[in-house]
């Protein structure tokens, strides 16, 4: 397994990590506790060294799985990324130093550590990456020792770009996949000038780059690709990037077509991901998995090679089904 420097928070991480939302027990489908930390067991043994979770999963389920496998394993150097500020109305005055105090405490709690190894601002308003006092807030966190470092998760590539000029900001996450390329133009590059961390999330479109699925595909009613495809509960980015399903499914096939033709021994999920983890400037990757399995092949995608021409002819199926549709969104 490959290892990067995390941003400014100096820790070496796998550039395949491990996204932790289907844990919950919501938004995915149900996954017994069993289950979970059996695919959580199984990614570490993978060599894979970050786990991404939020207190908002499953309302602390994710957090308090990743918690029990810690416990069970206190020497393995994993880092635990968490995220926090959704579990209240979203509005600006709700991101204050109390708040962040109560957050944080019940974060600590649940992953059973007394600093937390990275907090992330979780798809705040917009407003919030401008407010000087809530980034004095989370410095008084750091100084407290409740938080090693923090970041901030972003659906907008203006988000990204307002929180990468904030000194104390060590990652920002964001999704990038090869139906979500707009990250490329400004958001990678002033990441890595200012030596700021890139976790990339929905690496998969939900799936979809997995090849998978087809038009008649039936998801649970608990699922977000169910519930979500037009933004009805939260940004419709974070399902399925926010592609229209069918032509999401169309451009999935393309995607699958190109795998098959010149990277034969890879799946198109382990593809999908390899091309990300091929971006310097990307510090990990955060695919989700349901089942020890799907984690495993996962972490393999560190060790597939991709030909010379693959990312242009990502970039031309971009540009044939998605730019028009993606590019101005986010």
């Amino acid at each position: 397994m490959q290892t990067r420097t995390l941003g400014r928070t100096g820790r070496p991480v796998s550039v395949i990590g491990l996204g932790t939302w289907q844990l919950s027990g919501s938004d995915w489908g149900d996954v017994d506790e069993k289950d979970a930390l059996a695919l959580l067991q199984a990614s570490y043994d993978a060599g894979v060294t970050f786990f991404d979770t939020a207190d908002v999963y499953g309302d602390g389920r994710s957090e308090s799985l990743v918690g029990t496998w810690l416990r069970h394993n206190p020497e393995s150097g994993v880092t635990v990324a968490t995220k926090m500020g959704r579990r209240v109305e979203q509005i600006p005055a709700n991101y204050v130093l109390d708040n962040f105090r109560e957050w944080n405490d019940r974060s600590r709690r649940n992953l059973g550590v007394d600093t937390l190894d990275l907090v992330q601002l979780h798809c705040p308003p917009s407003a919030v990456y401008g407010d000087d006092e809530v980034f004095d807030a989370l410095d008084t966190l750091v100084d407290e020792g409740r938080i090693a470092a923090y970041g901030v998760s972003v659906e907008t590539v203006d988000e990204a770009l307002t929180a990468i000029k904030r000194p104390g900001v060590a990652t920002v996450q964001i999704i990038l996949n090869a139906f979500r390329l707009k990250p490329l133009d400004e958001v990678l590059p002033a990441a890595a000038q200012a030596g700021v961390g890139i976790i990339a999330r929905v690496p998969l479109a939900s799936g979809l780059l997995s090849g998978r699925y087809s038009l008649d595909t039936e998801f649970p009613e608990n699922d977000h690709r169910t519930y979500n495809r037009h933004g009805e509960a939260f940004d419709v980015g974070e399902t399925f990037s926010g592609v229209d399903y069918a032509t999401g499914v169309q451009a999935a096939g393309e995607f699958t077509a190109l795998v098959k033709e010149t990277v034969p021994d890879a799946t198109p999920a382990q593809a999908a991901l390899a091309w990300i983890a091929s971006l310097p400037e990307v510090s990990t990757v955060i695919p989700g998995a349901r089942n020890p399995e799907q984690a495993r092949a996962n972490a393999a995608a560190s060790e597939v090679v991709l030909p010379a021409d693959f990312d242009a002819a990502v970039r031309r199926l971009y540009d044939t089904h998605l730019r028009a549709s993606v590019h101005p969104r986010w």
